[in-house]
């Protein structure tokens, strides 16, 4: 089964559940969960939002994946040419 198809089907299933049974499917992924939440620090939250208007004014240059591989490719030949 597709991992598409079986994300709905929990989903789903989770809409419908009785009280018990969620509880229990959360007991059993409950550290897998923990673990994956991402908690953001003020300072952080701030950085992000000084590039967010940095970038919305003009005034951040972004360049695209492709760029960034480019470069890096072009720095790791130049290292192993020395």
């Amino acid at each position: 089964m597709e991992l598409i198809t079986l994300k709905q089907k929990l989903h789903n299933y989770l809409e419908v559940a009785n009280e018990k049974k969620i509880k229990a499917i959360y007991t059993m992924l409950e550290t897998d969960i923990e673990e994956s939440l991402v908690e953001y620090t003020l300072d952080l939250k701030a950085d992000l939002e000084k590039r967010k208007k940095e970038y919305k004014g003009g005034n951040l240059k972004m360049i695209t994946a492709t760029e960034s591989k480019a470069r890096i490719d072009k720095l790791r030949n130049q290292k192993s040419k020395m």
